[in-house]
């Protein structure tokens, strides 16, 4: 660069204040001329993917949409028929309410400890093994990423039907999913506790006891509790697979005419039952074909 043009830069006027609105009106049009093509982008893709789905689907979205309230309708209607029964049924399912409601809480238990310690041992500046930060994240990661209907398959093979498979996969499902929720929380904490009690020789334990928990406790137990609420209600499919808790009674309800039959009645006798006033127990229809029923009637 010259000396002329360095005393041409020096020398140069300011800009004005209508050409710096200008300009950054410029901007503001072209930041809205984007963001406008990106939506239009992504608009048309919705509706093209719908539109695909609707083809390949058995029955249309549209055509179909008019009867969206008739089984609600018609659940409702049964449920009101039989409203004198409602004392005698929830005398006959309160036990299997309980051992649902026991299942949720020791599974949420156990999970909620097992992912204590995975975030603790996996969140960078807590960990008692920094070097193995990533192998607990990982495990963390594998517990969440299997679907329980997977683990309790796998588990009644091994232990047979009962409400102990369906603990174990919902637990190890819990453990994964609050271990990766406390290590974000814990990323957060104040370290300068942690670091006055390990200059007085505290224990990584008493460290973690005193110096975070302390800080993380009210989020901890918000997401443990949002986690036991969300295992309350689990799928009844794999549920009923482990033969334990209320979605069981549903599916032997839904599943067991005189008749053998497959086919259903024109709305379960078992939503008249108020643990299963659930569409959800349709699908346990869904874990016996047909063949298989055939084979049982054998």
């Amino acid at each position: 660069m010259t000396q002329t043009s360095l005393n041409a830069g020096i020398g140069q006027k300011p800009l004005s204040v209508d050409t710096i609105q200008s300009s950054y009106m410029i901007q503001v049009h072209r930041r809205r001329l984007y963001s406008g093509l990106a939506l239009a982008i992504f608009v048309l893709l919705m509706v093209s993917g719908f539109n695909v789905a609707d083809d390949r689907n058995a029955g249309g979205f549209w055509d179909g949409l008019h009867q969206i309230g008739d089984y609600p309708a018609e659940v409702l209607a049964e449920a009101w028929e039989k409203r004198a029964e409602l004392p005698s049924l929830i005398t006959k399912y309160f036990p299997a309410l309980i051992e649902t409601i026991n299942i949720a809480a020791v599974s949420t238990l156990i999970g909620t400890i097992v992912g204590l310690f995975l975030a603790l041992l996996g969140t960078r500046g807590l960990a008692l093994w920094p070097r193995l930060i990533p192998l607990f994240r990982r495990i963390s990661d594998i517990m969440r990423a299997v679907p329980e209907i997977v683990i309790a398959l796998v588990l009644i093979f091994v232990l047979g039907g009962g409400p102990v498979p369906a603990m174990i996969a919902i637990a190890i499902h819990t453990a994964g999913a609050l271990g990766k929720l406390f290590s974000e929380v814990a990323e957060n904490a104040d370290l300068k506790s942690v670091e006055g009690l390990a200059s007085t020789g505290a224990r990584w334990s008493q460290r973690m006891m005193l110096g975070v928990l302390p800080q993380v406790a009210p989020n901890f137990v918000s997401y443990t509790l949002l986690r036991f609420e969300v295992t309350s209600a689990p799928p009844p499919f794999w549920v009923s697979l482990a033969q334990a808790g209320l979605a069981m009674n549903c599916a032997t309800r839904w599943l067991g005419d005189q008749d053998g039959s497959m086919k259903p009645p024109r709305s379960s006798s078992c939503f008249s039952a108020p643990s299963c006033f659930s569409t959800k127990c349709r699908a346990t229809t869904a874990i016996v074909s047909p063949k298989d029923k055939a084979n049982d009637r054998r």
